[in-house]
């Protein structure tokens, strides 16, 4: 008792460093020594002072301590079925989720990192293990992806992509890796393909250079395509989900995902896009 009485309390800390106390959860991301005492950090005067010596002259953070829980920031591409789970999720209250868009192999180094709780991935695309910690996937659907174009055109061709002002994805994106996968077996050339296309963040972007017109046809979901009025030709069907830290599972908010994706109100509104299949929404897996 005496040990943990000499320990610091998070508002103390901020006081020793001159920060406001939001801060210093901050600092424990970027690796302040702390220890858990029942639900609250505590923190050692000599360890907080060395660690805040030693952090000054250094241009860039360390990597969060993996005994720092990561922040409640989910990772993805700007999937419909995120943007669903992430408004039923929040729409409970504490503890809420944010978001910030990236493709699958960026949000898979960010939870690396632990500078993320979850992200997006889907099949092909699912590691078997985070840096050096187990990762286990919560199913959300299975979707269809492919070539995206406007309402009266014709349904476009793997073979026309070459000719035509086409909106793509970055190599390290999933949907493009099932893209360039479809054009291979076709015995096409996936960079003579993208030789003229412009590459795009997220479906969304992609959805909006085709339906502004700036594009002829774009890679994207079923689903975005469809919230847009676009017409759809497929190239694949594929399981999407988020994949977290196995050792995160008991986390208050990987568990509230768990319990949203599991639940009708979730799966009723994931089945009414177009281009999904909500069967087995919420199950945990591991892949090999």
């Amino acid at each position: 008792m005496a040990a943990t009485a000499a320990l610091l309390t998070s508002r103390e800390v901020a006081d020793l460093l001159r920060v406001h106390p939001k801060q210093v959860y901050r600092l424990l991301r970027r690796g302040l020594p702390a220890r858990r005492v029942g639900a609250e950090w505590r923190f050692d005067r000599a360890e907080v002072m060395a660690w805040s010596g030693a952090e000054a002259p250094r241009a860039q953070p360390p990597s969060p301590s993996p005994d720092v829980a990561p922040p409640s920031i989910v990772a993805a591409n700007g999937d419909v079925v995120v943007a669903l789970l992430l408004r039923a999720a929040n729409a409970l209250g504490a503890p809420l989720l944010g978001f910030v868009q990236t493709d699958a192999a960026r949000g898979i180094a960010l939870l690396e990192q632990g500078a993320v709780l979850a992200v997006g991935a889907h099949a092909g695309g699912f590691p078997s293990h985070a840096g050096g910690d187990r990762a286990a996937r919560v199913h959300l659907a299975s979707r269809e992806v492919g070539l995206l174009f406007r309402r009266g055109g014709r349904s476009p061709r793997l073979a026309d992509l070459r000719r035509l002002r086409f909106a793509s994805r970055p190599p390290t994106a999933g949907v493009r890796k099932l893209l360039d996968a479809a054009l291979l077996r076709a015995r096409l050339d996936p960079a003579a393909a993208h030789r003229r296309a412009v590459l795009l963040d997220s479906h969304l972007d992609v959805v909006l250079e085709v339906a502004s017109g700036r594009a002829d046809v774009g890679l994207g979901s079923r689903a975005w395509g469809g919230r847009a009025g676009l017409s759809f030709a497929p190239v694949a069907t594929e399981d999407y989900g988020l994949i977290v830290k196995a050792r995160d599972l008991g986390d208050p908010r990987v568990v509230r995902i768990c319990e949203v994706a599991q639940g009708q109100a979730f799966r009723e509104a994931v089945e009414a896009e177009a281009g999904y299949d909500a069967r087995g929404a919420g199950d945990i897996r591991y892949d090999a």
